[in-house]
């Protein structure tokens, strides 16, 4: 089997941790193919002699699968040379069974880049990669200081202090000042009357009671290295999220455009975290259907002979994801944005939350590529477009109930008998 080349001149590149197996394809008039293939090292001056390379062969296109994070210093020196470099995922360069080398991967990668079978993968610019290390780097944080959190409930709970049942946040002020209290003066009676906070609407009697309980030496100890980890973790998630502001300044239009977007104006750093996975450019997405499909949310192309296999969405978006469904999650209960709640109910009646909340990510995706693309300010206006009635079209009362019940509306028989 043959396929129509598309490109005379390419390179496929096979990348692993210490070396990085190369395989420029150069067809002729005729289609046919002369390969020239190299090994090279992982390391800086390695891959400078990987560019020289390409640079004698007069070969400035350059097809590589993402191998876990080793393809990244690749990827920037081929960058810094002037190097178109296409990264394809895995799946889309998968070779055939059974006649598996690292030499044949490099020249199946190129047959395939040369054949215009590769998928490429969006790689945002530089500075965009640089924040989006740091923004997921701070999620991770966030997930660290969670884990401390809940080793440091469990010591409380063991220990019998039910400082969970009188305080909303037990790493509040009131809360934290007893802890502290408690580590330092163990087994000792105090009242806690001064450490109380004049706001908070517990009685004290209640949180007397609450704190009589013994902590012993180990869990004490455990405590402390629980509070003192958190504290620390709090302050390098506070110098991260300032690097994150200082990269982020000279994107405060595009920042300001998605911050119109109901749901992504409370938190500065919600906006910082679009940004950062998907860029301020949107020319990279034909259309707003490819930026949703690229964050995995609509279902996927399962389907042979007219029978749809699956629609489940995919697993792409992985650290995007989880940030629009939350917000998704937070505007369905707005009473000040009908074209999602509307929707949501709409669908919901349907297919259930799951599925209702992925069109609600859905929508706002359209909505950002939008803003993006055109520069104006969000507006409901594309959500809430009249659709004229049909005046031929009639329905029975039963029809009618039955589609109002679809659309989310519960009927009430408010009918009044006279006597």
């Amino acid at each position: 089997m043959s396929f129509k080349i598309i490109r005379k001149k390419c390179c496929g590149l096979d990348v692993h941790k210490t070396w990085i197996f190369a395989c420029i394809g150069i067809a002729d008039a005729n289609d046919r193919v002369e390969y020239k293939q190299a090994r090279f090292s992982s390391f800086t001056k390695g891959l400078q002699e990987l560019c020289d390379w390409l640079a004698k062969y007069d070969c400035n296109d350059v097809c590589m699968e993402s191998t876990g994070k080793y393809w990244i210093p690749v990827f920037n020196i081929l960058e810094k040379n002037d190097i178109w470099v296409t990264l394809s995922h895995p799946k889309y360069t998968k070779p055939i069974k059974g006649n598996k080398t690292d030499r044949k991967d490099a020249k199946w990668i190129c047959d395939l880049y040369m054949c215009g079978m590769t998928k490429p993968s969006f790689i945002p610019p530089a500075d965009i990669r640089q924040l989006r290390d740091l923004v997921r780097y701070r999620f991770k944080l966030t997930c660290m200081i969670t884990g401390e959190k809940n080793r440091a409930h469990n010591c409380l709970t063991v220990s019998n202090l039910k400082l969970d049942e009188v305080f909303s946040d037990i790493f509040g002020k009131s809360s934290r000042s007893i802890t502290e209290y408690i580590l330092y003066h163990p087994g000792e009676y105090f009242d806690v009357a001064p450490f109380v906070h004049s706001k908070c609407k517990t009685p004290i009697e209640e949180i007397q009671a609450a704190v009589d309980g013994a902590i012993s030496h180990e869990q004490a100890v455990k405590l402390r290295q629980c509070l003192d980890h958190i504290d620390e973790l709090e302050k390098h998630k506070a110098e991260i999220e300032r690097e994150i502001f200082r990269l982020s300044d000279k994107y405060e239009a595009a920042l300001n455009l998605i911050r119109t977007v109901p749901g992504f104006d409370k938190n500065p750093l919600t906006a910082i975290q679009v940004l950062s996975e998907i860029g301020g450019d949107m020319s990279v997405f034909p259309t707003a259907k490819h930026l949703v499909s690229w964050a995995g949310c609509c279902p996927r192309n399962d389907q042979s002979n007219k029978k749809i296999k699956s629609t489940r969405i995919s697993r792409a978006g992985s650290y995007f994801k989880p940030v629009l469904v939350q917000i998704a999650n937070a505007i369905i209960h707005s009473k000040k944005h009908p074209e999602f709640t509307e929707r949501y109910r709409r669908i919901k009646a349907r297919r259930g939350h799951k599925k209702a909340i992925i069109a609600i990510c859905r929508m706002f995706l359209t909505a950002i590529w939008h803003i993006l693309s055109d520069l104006t300010p969000y507006t409901p206006d594309g959500f809430l477009e009249s659709h004229p009635v049909n005046k031929s079209k009639e329905l029975t009362v039963l029809q009618a109930l039955s589609l109002l019940k679809q659309r989310g509306y519960t009927i009430k028989d408010e009918s009044v008998t006279v006597s």
